[in-house]
C-alpha cells in the first residue's frame, strides 16, 4: 500500500536564508500531513489546507511577522 500521496515544495527565504519547505501526505500518521523546512522546522496538521498556509508563510514572511522577529531579536539580553 502506498502511503505517500503527494509532495510539495515551497522555496523562500526567512531570517536572511533561503528555504525549502517539503510537504508530504502519510497515511500511516494519526495527523496525515506534515512539512519539513530545511532550516529544521517540522510539523504536522490534520487540515491540508492549514499545511499550505503555514508553509506558504514560513517560506514567505509577512511585513508583520518581520516586524515581531526584530523586536524579539532587539528584546534578548546581550
Amino acid at each position: 500500500m502506498l502511503t505517500q500521496l503527494w509532495v510539495g515544495t515551497y522555496h523562500g527565504a526567512h531570517d536572511g536564508e533561503r528555504v525549502v519547505v517539503t510537504t508530504t501526505r502519510d497515511d500511516t500518521q494519526p495527523l496525515p500531513y506534515g512539512l519539513t523546512c530545511t532550516c529544521g522546522l517540522s510539523q504536522r496538521h490534520t487540515d491540508p489546507v492549514r499545511l499550505d498556509r503555514v508553509a506558504w508563510r514560513h517560506t514567505h514572511p509577512t511585513l508583520w511577522d518581520r516586524w515581531m522577529l526584530k523586536i524579539r531579536q532587539m528584546r534578548r539580553p546581550a
